[in-house]
Order: C-alpha cells, then structure tokens, then sequence
C-alpha cells in the first residue's frame, strides 16, 4: 500500500501496545503508543529525524534537552525538531497516555511492535528500534 488512510483517534484509544506502528512511508512514519500510569519513554534524541505528537487521552510531561517542562493533554500536539533530547511522563497515577507520533524520516522497521516498554529497550539494545 502506498497510503495511509484510518480512523487515527479510534486505532489511538484502542491500542493498548507501548508502540506499534499502523504505516511507514519513505520520508515519514505513523505511530501509535500507550504508556502506563507514571511510564516514560526515556530521554531519547533523534539526530535527523523530526517528530510530531498529538495526545488523545491522558496528561503528559514533555522535557526538552533535560531541563525545560512542558505539560499537555488530550488535543495537544508536541513537535520536537531533530537533535532535540526529549522525554515523554504519563504523569496520571491511575490512567493510559495514549498518543500518536509521527516520525519524518521513519525511525522504526516498518510493522514494529513493541507490547511493552521492556521490548522496546530489548530492541533498541540489539539495535532494532
């Protein structure tokens, strides 16, 4: 296939999967990401890739480069430029932070699953995002 057409929102709210990604194109990538209550991404950095976030459900912590704060919620749309360190907190105690991302270019293998965050470290430390 070589487009993306879906009800974002609904396969956004309905993942459960830490990540998974729905499409993968040759300048961009859809994904979409579940983090527990109190879960974090971990600071990462993407050296030439730009990343866009829109949150569906939940309450985020964003931290930019270790050290600036910015929370958002459902609606709210993050893009971090390449080369910015981030991290992503679901800062609920009791609810999902569900979220898309859209990475350009892609930075995962296409059809890349990770159910939860100890696969996605397990991947990233044999190098398969």
């Amino acid at each position: 296939m070589t487009e993306y057409i879906g009800a974002i929102e609904k396969q956004t709210m309905d993942n459960t999967y830490f990540r998974q990604v729905l499409f993968t194109a040759q300048h961009s990538q859809l994904v979409v990401m579940c983090l527990r209550p109190g879960e974090e991404i971990g600071d990462e950095v993407h050296p030439k890739v730009d990343q866009f976030f829109r949150i569906e459900q939940g309450e985020a912590k964003f931290v930019f480069d270790e050290k600036e704060e910015r929370l958002v919620r459902d609606g709210d749309a993050v893009v971090v430029p390449a080369g910015t360190y981030h991290n992503v907190v679901n800062t609920s105690k009791m609810a999902m932070l569900k979220l898309y991302t859209i990475y350009s270019p892609p930075n995962h293998p296409d059809g890349t699953i990770h159910k939860t965050k100890a696969e996605a470290e397990a991947a990233e430390l044999v190098g398969h995002h």
